[in-house]
């Protein structure tokens, strides 16, 4: 890893998005359907997420506009009051915005002279002399999972819990250890581990977050931030070894982290589950039997195109070469990197832009040789550096409240949905209590009840069609028994189903006597398997798991969903099992991935 190459990506648009807050803790908001502006919203959300473009900037002010999500500006007019719309003229919409060394901000109209405040509620430009109303707090809308990139020293955060640092000496972040949770909370900023550990001012990391936890940010247009304690203390990486810690002397820029989100690493294995890996710079074997940092890939995803690249930890990206043959030395807007991917029971398939698909060659080389896929295209995958999920949507992140026990697709602070690696590409989800329980919750069409809250769904019955609903099962730390019998329960993984059809019933009424319940026990048997479902990972296209109900203890340890249920030992009482249909036989057109993402 040493003579790495690491070219660190262009920021994108979302890395320079920010939430403007005011003196009163408000949000910038534009009212599209009334084409004003006003600061009254306590959340950051999607009418409150600018995106800030610079056409002059230098050390402590810059020349910029403000956009929103919808491509209109923030428009200040003679009169001093604020519209939304479109600029007139070249210095119409623009403002001077001045970095204060507080971490505050400041806009001042170009054209006027007057400085953007609020009273609250309502936004204007009056006021030509300072105070303390003028200033708002940038805070980054980007997703809370995140790296932290230094310029300085050309190397990544990474965290060492065995150590309890953090060290600034990572050249490529294809860890879990690179990746932070980035928590706004009461105007500071709390930096989580992937190990669920915070970083404190004392440059040690702890288990919880306190006042020793919370850390000052600078913004500066472009993705630069800089942390601070309050009193003159900046954090930055420090002696030989790179220990992110305060100091009060920095070199100049040694501060300055670019912050950007937590990229997709993933591992990929041939059906002789030999890992994908580079050898010689730029060639690509199926060879390696343990996972070593030439086997990881970064996974880029397009929704729009529907296309995948993958990049490798040399710094380029898989292509097609000459004869066939699949190459790591590919540019990032080269054709020939682009590969169209399918989906088969948590397994993929890739096909290159010539049409032929990606397979495994006798000498173990990777080419592109197929026109029809088989078992010898088919390659597992598993996340490199993604210990848990964090899912936002449109209205917000996936979370918990603690005034009731509604799951809220609304929530400003997200809660970590670990993942449970399984057997072929299939994950099983944790929440932070228990790992399985008895109720379900689902998110409606949009239009039928509000979109942002994910109602509960009958424990008999779960249902659901291929359109935007998504269920979710909610973490109780109860057993409820099924029937009258002691020891059965019903028990649920925590999971997001989509795309297929999924029903758990009773079709035989209980205490009748047949030939699949031929105890006459007061529940029945015959359907206990829902399998194959679809979800989206973040920045990542679509994934398989499965579900199981089942009605007796499982073993202490997490079984496989693929497993059976015989194995298991689940399957007395001539049981039999269904299976969702479309789970084994897959029509090509099912396998296309079908529509963008709910949750990223």
């Amino acid at each position: 890893m040493d003579e790495v190459e690491w070219t660190p990506r262009q920021p994108k648009s979302e890395d320079l998005r920010v939430g403007l807050i005011s003196w009163a803790g408000s949000y910038l908001t534009y009212e599209a359907c009334k084409s004003t502006v006003t600061a009254a919203a306590k959340g950051l959300g999607r009418r409150q997420t600018w995106e800030i473009l610079v056409s002059n900037e230098h050390d402590t002010q810059a020349v910029v506009r403000l956009r929103s999500l919808q491509g209109l500006h923030l428009l200040c007019e003679a009169d001093g009051s604020l519209c939304y719309g479109r600029p007139r003229t070249s210095h119409h919409g623009c403002f001077l915005l001045r970095f204060h060394r507080n971490g505050k901000w400041t806009l001042q109209c170009i054209i006027s002279g007057r400085y953007l405040e609020s009273d609250g509620e309502d936004v204007f430009c009056n006021s030509r002399v300072l105070s303390a109303y003028h200033m708002w707090t940038p805070r980054p809308a980007l997703h809370v999972h995140v790296i932290l990139y230094s310029p300085f020293n050309q190397c990544y955060a990474r965290a060492d819990p065995t150590m309890c640092r953090v060290w600034v000496d990572a050249p490529v972040p294809c860890r879990e250890e690179c990746g932070f949770l980035l928590h706004f909370q009461d105007g500071c900023y709390h930096l989580e581990t992937s190990t669920h550990f915070f970083l404190s001012h004392l440059d040690r990391l702890v288990s919880q977050p306190s006042t020793q936890t919370a850390f000052h940010m600078q913004v500066r247009p472009g993705g630069l931030v800089a942390l601070s304690d309050g009193e003159g203390g900046m954090l930055y990486a420090q002696g030989a070894h790179l220990l992110l810690g305060l100091g009060s002397n920095p070199h100049r820029g040694e501060e300055w982290f670019i912050l950007q989100r937590c990229p997709t690493w993933v591992s990929l294995r041939s059906k002789s589950r030999k890992f994908l890996s580079i050898f010689y710079d730029v060639e690509v074997y199926a060879t390696s039997e343990h996972l070593t940092p030439m086997s990881l890939f970064q996974f880029e995803s397009n929704k729009e195109s529907r296309t995948l690249q993958l990049r490798s930890t040399n710094g380029c990206y898989l292509a097609q070469r000459r004869h066939r043959i699949v190459m790591a030395d590919g540019c990032p807007l080269e054709p020939e990197t682009f590969f169209r991917m399918y989906w088969n029971c948590g397994r993929i398939i890739l096909q290159s832009p010539s049409g032929r698909f990606l397979g495994i060659a006798p000498n173990s080389l990777l080419m592109a040789n197929a026109t029809i896929p088989g078992s010898n295209e088919e390659f597992g995958i598993l996340l490199a550096n993604r210990p848990f999920l964090v899912l936002r949507g449109r209205y917000g992140y996936v979370g918990t409240s603690s005034e009731h026990d509604l799951m809220q697709c609304n929530m400003d602070q997200p809660d970590c949905i670990h993942l449970l690696p399984c057997r072929q590409g299939i994950y099983h989800f944790q929440g932070r209590g228990l790992l399985v329980n008895h109720i379900l919750w689902h998110l409606p069409p949009m239009g039928k009840v509000r979109p942002q809250l994910l109602h509960r769904a009958s424990g008999e019955q779960l249902a659901h069609g291929a359109s935007t609903q998504w269920l979710l099962h909610a973490i109780r730390p109860k057993r409820h028994p099924v029937g009258r019998q002691r020891g059965h329960y019903q028990r649920m993984y925590l999971g997001i189903l989509g795309q297929w059809d999924a029903t758990y019933q009773n079709p035989i009424p209980p205490g009748k006597v047949t030939t699949l319940n031929g105890t006459g026990t007061p529940e029945c048997r015959s359907m206990r398997r829902i399998s194959v479902t679809q979800l989206f990972l973040p920045s990542f296209a679509k994934h398989l798991f499965r579900a199981i109900i089942h009605h007796k203890r499982p073993p202490a340890r997490p079984w496989c969903a693929s497993d059976s249920v015989h194995s298991r030992g689940l399957g007395g009482g001539g049981g039999d099992e269904t299976e969702v249909p479309g789970h084994s036989k897959f029509s090509r057109e099912e396998r296309l991935p079908n529509g963008n993402p709910f949750f990223h």
